[in-house]
């Protein structure tokens, strides 16, 4: 009987070996066509993460909970602001991997916690002036504080953006004139460049990979954007390429043109430079000038005039 238990083990053991060793087999060829798949979309510009077989608690537990209450407060939203909210964040170019849902989860929890701080100011520790009122004002409050937070990260982009155009386009001219393909030349910039700019080219790269026209691809980079100089360049990229013109003229015409405007825009920032100066000049500057200037003849003309006080 004891040697029946003693084959018994000795088997069990040795099927959980192979089957471990099996497992380990799979799972470093899954590893390794992960590898190689994600070094070609980086060869193309596209930046995906790895993420580890053993998911973290975030990724098991906090994650799946926050789609869900995310799911339930975006159904009782309408589609229009969910819509909206949705491209700001893509304007945004969706920060931490925020989506509208998720957004709509925060908004309403920083609602919640300015309600519970209005709660504590006007009623718990009250009553103070207004009473109740602190309620609905802190709850408003934390509700436009996350909107804030997104309408700050989309204007911080779009200037990233604005900033980085002209180089690039200057990149793309050099390219182009040096021989390569327009969509090489673009290639050559996403590589060469960072920031938001950069990572825009590369999604318009992978959309053309997956079969997207160009045009298309270019219009919807334009659709992202609020830049101005950025959507009346894809315009005349979109142009060039249905009516056959030489790209890199266009490209020379559009750096000119960029570069021009940007020396523009530093001239009207500095002739707006004295007009906000004004103020804490007269507030805080001057009144500190006056007290040196005027303190020791103030001084003078009171000992003149006899002694101070009783």
């Amino acid at each position: 009987m004891s040697n029946a238990y003693l084959v018994l083990a000795v088997g069990a053991t040795f099927v959980a070996t192979a089957l471990a060793g099996m497992r380990m087999l799979v799972s470093s060829r899954n590893r390794r066509g992960a590898a190689v798949l994600q070094g070609h979309l980086q060869s193309a510009g596209i930046d995906i993460g790895m993420q580890d077989a053993d998911a973290s608690f975030n990724a098991r537990v906090v994650s799946p909970a926050m789609s869900r209450l995310s799911a339930l407060v975006s159904r009782y939203t309408p589609v229009g602001i969910r819509d909206s909210i949705a491209h700001r964040l893509a304007l945004a170019g969706n920060p931490r991997g925020l989506t509208a849902e998720m957004f709509l989860l925060i908004r309403f929890a920083f609602g919640a916690a300015g309600a519970a701080f209005g709660y504590y100011l006007g009623v718990k520790r009250g009553p103070y002036l207004l009473g109740a009122f602190w309620i609905p004002f802190m709850a408003y409050g934390g509700y436009l504080l996350a909107g804030n937070w997104l309408d700050k990260q989309v204007m911080r982009r779009q200037d990233a953006i604005r900033r980085d155009l002209a180089d690039m386009i200057d990149l793309l001219t050099i390219s182009v004139e040096a021989g390569l393909a327009f969509d090489a030349a673009l290639l050559h910039a996403r590589r060469a460049m960072t920031g938001p700019l950069s990572e825009e080219v590369g999604r318009l790269l992978h959309e053309m990979q997956l079969g997207a026209p160009r045009v298309e691809a270019m219009r919807r980079l334009s659709e992202r954007t609020t830049v101005e100089e950025l959507r009346s360049f894809v315009l005349a990229m979109v142009q060039a390429d249905v009516f056959g013109v030489s790209i890199a003229n266009v490209l020379r015409g559009q750096s000119q043109e960029l570069r021009t405007k940007r020396r523009q825009r530093a001239e009207e920032k500095a002739m707006k430079t004295p007009v906000k100066l004004l103020f804490p000049m007269i507030c805080c500057i001057m009144p500190a000038l006056l007290v040196v200037i005027v303190g020791p003849g103030v001084i003078r003309i009171s000992h003149l005039f006899g002694p101070v006080g009783p």
